[in-house]
């Protein structure tokens, strides 16, 4: 994946997966594409996929804490 952030990590500028399911990742690119990043984290977090504990999405959600953590 490749993540980026606003300076302050306060938006989600872009992102780019890499492997998952194709169609749904560029979905989800497109739809987070200038929200806040605590929105994403907010709708996203703890999203599940079949009867895996996580998924892309979630997956995102743990991208961008912690790149917000290495900005603070």
């Amino acid at each position: 994946m490749h993540l980026n952030l606003s300076d302050d990590g306060s938006k989600v500028l872009g992102v780019e997966f890499t492997g998952g399911c194709n169609g749904n990742l560029k979905a989800i690119s497109k739809l987070v594409e200038g929200v806040s990043s605590d929105r994403v984290i907010e709708v996203l977090a703890g999203n599940t996929c079949g009867t895996k504990k996580t998924s892309c999405a979630d997956q995102l959600t743990r991208a961008i804490e912690a790149a917000r953590a290495e900005i603070a």
